[in-house]
């Protein structure tokens, strides 16, 4: 069951949610669940997506990293010349879409035994990490002349 949104009057009542509110327009877009996939975290900041792609090869996949969102798609090329009896691969061209957070890069894809497999780290620059700040002492200063006042005797 599919059923669209209109997030228009929350556009009127919020400001700074707009990449939130595309998030879940472009949820509601990915809705075919074909091909199926995995996304597997293997660490703190390093992430793979798996996608079943049984029946591509290499040269008729492309993948696509632009910004926050990377883009697989397949297509399969056409051969005239086969007649099928039977049809039961699912060899449709697709396109299937991952938004991906800040700072999330792609460090490679491979091909094999029929599943696509991308490895994604998240690296934050370094001006972006949390810095601990030094806390300075304001110098002290020497004790200044007394004015007033009984003097030590």
């Amino acid at each position: 069951m599919r059923t669209n949104l209109d997030f228009t009057p929350f556009y009127r009542s919020s400001i700074g949610f707009d990449r939130m509110f595309d998030l879940l327009e472009n949820a509601s877009l990915n809705a075919d669940k074909w091909p199926p996939y995995n996304i597997v975290k293997l660490g703190e900041d390093a992430y793979r997506i798996v996608i079943a792609v049984a029946g591509f090869a290499e040269d008729e996949l492309t993948i696509t990293h632009e910004a926050n969102m990377l883009v697989v798609n397949g297509a399969k090329s056409e051969d005239e010349e086969v007649q099928y009896l039977h049809q039961g691969l699912a060899v449709r061209p697709f396109a299937r879409r991952f938004e991906l957070a800040d700072h999330v890069i792609v460090e490679g894809a491979k091909l094999e035994n029929g599943l696509l497999v991308v490895n994604l780290k998240k690296e934050i620059p370094e001006e972006m990490k949390p810095r601990r700040i030094a806390i300075q002492a304001e110098p002290t200063k020497p004790d200044s002349k007394q004015i007033e006042g009984d003097k030590a005797a």
